[in-house]
């Protein structure tokens, strides 16, 4: 009985194991995600009260719609973390980016443009959700060649994905990084993306577990996933996040 006991209080703790988040939109006024500094002091107290004690948080860089630059990011944060250090609330917030793999991107990675990593070389990036990317195979290449190591966003809820399991085997064979939003887990987005995010895990085929938080509605979400039974089996893989 005793033993049992010990169990589920060692379970209880290993879901809060997770302290750093690489995935979000918490810099206000800047992409589709926080609105104003309001909004983003209220989602980083959200994450302290999970247990959170990094957080990289990454605006998305478009060509057509997010014209984020280094300059306009690196501003934000500033600020974020000036009001942060006031309030007194003791978490580490750092910034990166989230590239839209678009012909703007292949053209940093022509002109070895410096990207925004997500600590030590890790580039994330996504694609269209419903079509597959001419440039897949030769960002990856270029993003390998220049030394930085591609983490692709969200793999399970790219549509174009669903029937082709494979594809996602060879890339990741190949060195491309997965990183699964932690509310695919729970259906949040799909029933074919939580079916993805499974599979992936049960094919221990993620390295980055991400909130992709945009505002208070993924974090209530995100309270059901970090006691699912997924989110605990992924756990156990050898996740990156507190390497960061």
């Amino acid at each position: 009985m005793l033993s049992l006991f010990k169990k589920k209080k060692a379970e209880q703790s290993y879901i809060a194991e997770l302290q750093v988040d690489m995935h979000s939109h918490l810099l206000p006024a800047i992409d589709d995600g926080s609105k104003n500094m309001e909004d983003s002091i209220a989602l980083v107290k959200k994450f302290v009260e999970m247990g959170y004690k990094k957080l990289i948080t990454t605006p998305h860089i478009m060509q057509d719609f997010y014209k984020n630059t280094p300059e306009i990011i690196f501003d934000k944060l500033d600020k974020l973390n000036d009001i942060i250090k006031t309030l007194g609330i003791e978490i580490e917030i750092a910034a990166a980016a989230e590239y839209y793999l678009d012909e703007g991107f292949i053209e940093k990675l022509d002109r070895k443009e410096k990207l925004l990593c997500v600590s030590e070389k890790y580039v994330l990036f996504e694609t269209s959700y419903m079509n597959a990317s001419p440039h897949f195979d030769n960002a990856v290449f270029m993003l390998q060649s220049q030394g930085y190591k591609p983490v692709l966003a969200h793999p399970e809820r790219y549509i174009y994905l669903y029937d082709s399991f494979d594809k996602l085997k060879k890339w990741y064979s190949k060195g491309v990084l997965f990183q699964v939003n932690t509310n695919s887990l729970v259906g949040y987005y799909s029933s074919q993306s939580k079916t993805m995010a499974e599979k992936l895990i049960d094919n221990k085929m993620i390295n980055f577990l991400g909130s992709d938080c945009h505002g208070e509605r993924h974090l209530k979400a995100m309270q059901e996933a970090r006691v699912n039974a997924y989110y605990k089996k992924a756990l156990k893989l050898d996740l990156l996040n507190n390497t960061l």
